[in-house]
């Protein structure tokens, strides 16, 4: 499991063709991939699985613990994203509930994501 960060601080500022805005990268793809929006509810928890493909696990808002194959629970908040490889065993819950976005692919490429 490999903890990064997505928040606003963490990201560059484009003034590009008039802009004015903050840009976090978090992910490229080279395949076929699926982008889900995951809600956990108060005291919600996403049972200990293994990963099919490599997943990339972005909390967009609220607060929990997540880990890896490892018993140790990591919390993690808004502006935090979790890596988890293929076939990694791994597990999230929350206390007072949780919103993330899910990016899994075979060939998720998160090298331009800032690691905590």
């Amino acid at each position: 499991m490999e903890i990064y960060q997505f928040r606003k601080d963490v990201g560059k500022k484009n003034t590009k063709l008039d802009s004015d805005f903050i840009l976090s990268r978090v992910a490229q793809t080279q395949s076929l991939s699926q982008i889900v929006c995951m809600y956990l509810k108060e005291n919600g928890k996403i049972g200990y699985h293994q990963a099919v493909v490599p997943q990339l696990f972005l909390v967009v808002n609220g607060e929990g613990v997540v880990r890896g194959n490892s018993e140790e629970e990591i919390k993690v908040n808004s502006g935090d994203a979790v890596f988890w490889n293929k076939r990694e065993w791994h597990e999230t819950k929350t206390k007072t509930g949780l919103t993330a976005i899910v990016i899994e692919c075979e060939a998720l490429d998160i090298s331009s994501l800032i690691a905590l």
